[in-house]
């Protein structure tokens, strides 16, 4: 007698034939997870629609097999479907992992070698403050950074020199232990060598079988011309040692620009303040301003306003990545004297009395002022 029709694959994990790998593994975990005999012991039903999902997700994971079986349906993947004769799990591993982890706690010890595998090493950071002048014109910097590094006596293998690691007689040198989970075959961290797969009999001297040591190494950092607050220079490799031969991670170095007694900036533009006189911006005439490239000569119009702002064409700071250059925006400020002599007061007063039209800004608020009070008090 036939046995009970396979539902349909897609139908199994509740996705549109047109879902992505992306969606069909996040619909796959959620139901696994669901369904895990592990999170439902004793319920055959739940062991059942497990086993369904894993075969499910085998065949449509596997971008062949998919084809095969949208074109063909069940057959196209074999009499019985491939869970008649086992799962291939090297397909999906990972996700295998995922559930393992978030099932018995062991989130991130996976894989099939355990952690006998390459790791690669952590990325580190560090924080430099730059002169203003540095950030605009850039500088080399010499770093003093504290890091782990690979022990230069038993080159990372943290065994005595002359000796060498011996395999973990546990796991056979895998890092993790297997055991059957009802139909399904699970795994663990190896708990005699810390998912390593090796065993140091004879720890090197230097760094106590670490395979590291901490010290401090002296870099050059090149610090590019433009370089703004916040921005990283990326140095590679130059981050903690990898483990079991993985590669070393990288150097992040995070820019701070110190304040600068006459410049704040904006990007690529520059900002100042000068003060001037109110005979400079009343009759006009020139004054001295800095730049980042020496001091320029500005000209002020007669008749500048306090907080007038001039701009100076391409006085500001190179772009980082070399396209354009910046402005220099100078901002006036009129300074009134504290202090009179007897004559100075007597010329002022004079000049009030004759200066009648010459506020165009006072007049007009007067004006506006007295407006106004007349609609408040018809």
């Amino acid at each position: 007698m036939a046995g009970p029709a396979k539902r349909d694959y897609y139908e199994v994990l509740g996705v549109p034939r047109t879902s992505t790998p992306d969606d069909m593994k996040k619909a796959y975990r959620k139901l696994a997870l669901q369904h895990h005999p592990d999170k439902n012991p004793g319920n055959k039903e739940a062991e059942a629609k497990f086993k369904e999902l894993a075969e499910a997700y085998e065949v449509l994971s596997n971008p062949q097999k998919k084809q095969a079986y949208d074109q063909f349906g069940h057959a196209g993947v074999g009499q019985g479907g491939p869970g008649a004769g086992g799962f291939d799990f090297g397909g999906f591993g990972d996700i295998f992992g995922d559930i393992f982890g978030e099932v018995f706690g062991a989130q991130g010890q996976r894989g099939g070698r355990g952690g006998s595998r390459a790791m690669r090493g952590s990325d580190l950071r560090y924080n430099m403050k730059v002169t203003f002048e540095e950030a605009a014109f850039g500088t080399e910097k010499t770093v003093n950074l504290p890091r782990e590094s690979e022990c230069g006596t038993c080159h990372g293998s943290g065994a005595k020199p002359g000796t060498q690691p011996e395999i973990c007689k546990t796991c056979s040198g895998a890092g993790e232990i297997r055991f059957q989970q009802g139909f399904f075959t699970l795994s663990k961290t190896c708990p005699d060598c810390g998912g390593a797969g090796k065993i140091i009999k004879q720890k090197c001297a230097e760094c106590h079988g670490a395979g590291k040591k901490s010290e401090t190494v002296r870099l050059q950092v090149k610090v590019p011309a433009g370089i703004n607050v916040g921005q990283k220079l990326k140095l590679r490799a130059e981050g903690e040692p990898g483990s079991n031969g993985g590669p070393a991670g990288d150097l992040y170095v995070v820019i701070d620009i110190a304040p600068h007694p006459f410049f704040q900036r904006d990007g690529d533009d520059v900002y100042c303040e000068v003060p001037i006189s109110f005979t400079q911006a009343a009759l006009g005439g020139e004054i001295e301003t800095p730049t980042l490239e020496g001091s320029v000569k500005v000209k002020i119009p007669a008749g500048t306003q306090s907080m007038k702002r001039f701009r100076l064409k391409s006085k500001g700071i190179a772009n980082v990545n070399g396209r354009s250059k910046g402005d220099q925006f100078v901002t006036v400020q009129v300074e009134v004297p504290s202090k009179l002599s007897e004559e100075q007061r007597q010329l002022l007063e004079r000049f009030a009395e004759i200066s009648g039209e010459s506020y165009p800004e006072s007049q007009g608020f007067l004006k506006r002022m007295r407006d106004w009070f007349h609609t408040q008090n018809p």
